[in-house]
């Protein structure tokens, strides 16, 4: 995959198989520190720590339909290429949580990419899940509630065009208010 937002697509999509309900997905680039720190946590059913230290060999998966998984062990190599690491706890019925960190300014680094889309088409997609998405540049931040949303918005629902393009366009402005003040992707 070519952007860091194919990969988180990929690993809310696992949450959601699990059964998830809840996903938190935090995007954090210190442009002190030069990291960026990508977390997803999950609701769902969880691993044993047997399944944990599996998840990571792409020819290990829990789906029927194929024989490998290749998403977190994707994930990782990436993180790796770029001088980071990922990690991933997980407690049986409780869920899961994935951190992977990446050198900001490494050469190998591959583009934060698509956020925006990504994160308008699991919520669209998925309007009964809720989402909470965090993006912060340094002491920068904004976030994505659906919670919140639902609250605001009583008995309409997430997958209404409007809301779609509103929760889009919330995302697309505050990325670039986020990113003005830094040096592009």
């Amino acid at each position: 995959m070519r952007e860091l937002s194919l990969y988180i697509l990929d690993i809310a999509q696992n949450s959601l198989s699990a059964g998830a309900k809840h996903i938190d997905i935090s995007v954090e680039e210190n442009t002190t520190a030069d990291t960026i720190l990508i977390c997803i946590t999950d609701n769902g059913h969880g691993m044993a720590p047997q399944q944990v230290l599996q998840v990571t060999n792409p020819f290990y998966t829990t789906r029927t339909t194929r024989r490998v998984g290749m998403g977190i062990s994707l994930f990782r190599l990436a993180a790796e290429q770029s001088g980071g690491s990922l990690e991933i706890s997980s407690i049986p019925e409780q869920g899961t949580t994935l951190t992977a960190m990446f050198v900001r300014s490494h050469i190998d680094r591959p583009p934060i990419g698509d956020m925006e889309g990504t994160i308008t088409a699991l919520i669209r997609l998925n309007p009964k899940i809720d989402f909470c998405y965090k993006r912060s540049i340094d002491e920068r931040s904004f976030s994505v509630d659906t919670t919140q949303l639902r609250k605001i918005l009583g008995e309409v629902t997430l997958d209404t065009p409007e809301v779609v393009s509103w929760i889009s366009e919330y995302i697309q402005e505050q990325n670039s208010l986020l990113s003005g003040a830094c040096a592009p992707d």
